[in-house]
């Protein structure tokens, strides 16, 4: 199953080859190719860093919404943001940290860093969120206030 369903329509709509888009992003045409085959997760910094490029939101991507770019799109990524979304959406489901962190098979401390902006809290950990509790991505990465 495809998460990033849209970044090769994204790439092929700008005529671009793999390598054009690596350079965007700063990484080397294998590492690229194997994010779009999926057999590595892209990195949050790296898939901002496409969105902010091509002007597409995170939830697009992923295949959401068919609403390429949501108006107050911003940006940048805080992980001190993100922390206190991770927080509010855990608070109101009445997860426990510790429910949470089994949920999505990690650590209570681990869950703890990322509501406290210590680290940024993993894609696949946030996709797993969003696609059980249909959240937005681009509101819990804090690129949207919606």
């Amino acid at each position: 199953m495809m998460i990033l369903k849209r970044i090769i329509d994204i790439r092929e709509e700008y005529d671009l080859s793999q390598k054009d888009v690596a350079n965007i992003l700063d990484v080397a045409q294998q590492t690229y190719s194997r994010y779009e085959t999926e057999e590595k997760i892209i990195p949050i910094k790296h898939l901002n860093k496409f969105c902010n490029h091509f002007k597409v939101s995170l939830d697009y991507v992923i295949g959401f919404t068919n609403t390429r770019n949501y108006k107050d799109s911003k940006d940048k990524i805080s992980k001190n943001i993100v922390g206190k979304r991770l927080k509010e959406f855990r608070t109101n489901k009445n997860l426990t940290q510790q429910e949470l962190a089994k949920e999505l098979n990690t650590s209570h401390s681990t869950i703890s860093a990322y509501e406290n902006g210590k680290t940024l809290l993993l894609l696949a950990f946030a996709y797993g969120i969003a696609t059980k509790y249909k959240v937005s991505l681009d509101w819990l990465y804090g690129r949207t206030d919606k």
